[in-house]
C-alpha cells in the first residue's frame, strides 16, 4: 500500500511526468476531464469512489454536467504523498475505461 509520507519536490516532478493529464496547484494535484455525457460522468465517480474507499484516501470531486474536476492532496501529511499519485493513476484508469 502507498505511503502517507510527504514527497520531495523531485519525487513530485518525476511522478507528474508519468501523469501528463495532471498538474500541480500548490500542495495539490488537479485534473479536469470530460465524460461523454452526465451518466458516464457519474459512472466514473462511482468507480473512483469504490477505489478511494478501498485505499482510505478520498479525492475532492466536482461535477458539472459531464465535466469532472479532481483535486488530490494528503491533508494529514500537509502535502502530496504516494497515495495521491496512486489515486491519480486509478482515476486515469477509470476515465479510460469509461471512454473505451
Amino acid at each position: 500500500m502507498s505511503s502517507r509520507a510527504r514527497l520531495t519536490e523531485d519525487e513530485i516532478a518525476a511522478a507528474l511526468s508519468g501523469l501528463p493529464q495532471w498538474s500541480r496547484d500548490g500542495d495539490t494535484i488537479v485534473r479536469t476531464a470530460d465524460a461523454a455525457d452526465f451518466p458516464a460522468a457519474i459512472r466514473v465517480v462511482v468507480a473512483i469512489a469504490e477505489t478511494a474507499e478501498a485505499m482510505d484516501h478520498h479525492p475532492d470531486i466536482d461535477i458539472r454536467w459531464r465535466t469532472l474536476h479532481f483535486a488530490l492532496s494528503t491533508h494529514s501529511a500537509g502535502g502530496l504523498t504516494d497515495l495521491d499519485l496512486a489515486l491519480a493513476a486509478r482515476i486515469d484508469e477509470a476515465l479510460r475505461a469509461e471512454s473505451a
